[in-house]
């Protein structure tokens, strides 16, 4: 395949970023007719369809391919052009960092870790709230420089390695456990609180306790942020798997209590990130890391399983 023309690569990114060929056309300050001729010159140099011209128009999976490119070089332009002394004088702004990482991580961990990374350069962080299949999806398309996922598969173009281990607790409030559990009541048939349509723990991990599946009447109540998830079950609407973090404290007060002898979960934690030479980049994934490290178990230490994490 020939070399990619940088205008048209440009051109395709804006064309995915704005959404329509008018609004690109727009951006770049050329004509509707210029953003569509580079789009189907680019899509007969790599003999491939790039885009759906849909409403917003949609990368094909070769499309995929060539915005994330897009989104590479343009950082590593950046970076350049920041080493050379080109920076918010010149109209750059501080350094753009998105990264996507799961709604538990992001109410316990992640944020501190944040607060750590040198103000200068100066680095403004666009966060995407996304479950782990969603996460690697985003690095795929190129959304996204890095990613806490629990794939440990790499997406291409990316590196990967290993944080830790995200333990749950399985927990509910005292009289929840009264009124639902007392007995021989089987776990998967009280009422469970999950973090929306896609969370997948509590039922994997009754499948994985009782080989058996949450009861079709069970009560399933979404609550779709991680502090709503921990109050929820706080207040008895049902039981959940509550991160570590959030459920000791309430384990000490009385306000939840451990549902015995159900163990606690181990979900492992990876970080994944484009395979770019940006320092601002190397130096939130060296923090995340050594962040991970204090607040995350081990990789190798033995646990109860492990399941997709909540979004």
């Amino acid at each position: 395949m020939d070399e990619l023309p940088l205008e048209q690569v440009r051109t395709l990114l804006a064309v995915v970023d704005e959404g329509t060929f008018d609004a690109a056309a727009t951006a770049l300050h050329v004509t509707p007719s210029a953003v569509s001729q580079r789009v189907k010159a680019l899509e007969q140099r790599t003999g491939r369809v790039l885009l759906m011209r849909t409403k917003p128009v949609r990368p094909t999976e070769s499309g995929e391919v060539v915005i994330r490119f897009a989104r590479q070089l343009a950082r590593l332009e950046r970076d350049a052009r920041a080493e050379l002394g080109m920076g918010m004088a010149d109209g750059l702004g501080p350094v753009r960092l998105p990264i996507a990482v799961n709604a538990d991580s992001l109410a316990t961990w992640f944020l501190p870790a944040l607060t750590r990374v040198p103000r200068d350069p100066p680095v403004c962080f666009e966060l995407y709230r996304e479950d782990e299949a969603h996460t690697t999806a985003l690095l795929r398309e190129g959304q996204v420089m890095a990613a806490v996922t629990s794939s440990p598969d790499p997406v291409a173009g990316c590196t990967v390695r290993a944080l830790g281990l995200a333990r749950y607790l399985p927990v509910a409030s005292p009289a929840f456990v009264a009124r639902h559990l007392t007995g021989a009541r089987d776990l998967g048939e009280a009422p469970v609180i999950v973090f929306d349509r896609r969370d997948e723990l509590q039922d994997g991990y009754v499948r994985a306790l009782t080989g058996g599946a949450a009861g079709a009447s069970a009560a399933r109540h979404r609550i779709p942020t991680s502090e709503g998830f921990r109050d929820a079950v706080v207040a008895g609407l049902g039981w959940g798997l509550v991160p570590e973090p959030q459920a000791l404290p309430l384990l000490e007060t009385g306000a939840l209590v451990p549902l015995e002898p159900a163990p606690p979960l181990d979900v492992p934690l990876y970080w994944q990130q484009w395979k770019l030479d940006s320092p601002a980049l190397a130096a939130v994934a060296a923090i995340v890391a050594t962040a991970a490290m204090e607040s995350l178990l081990p990789p190798d230490v033995p646990a109860g399983g492990g399941h997709s994490t909540r979004p």
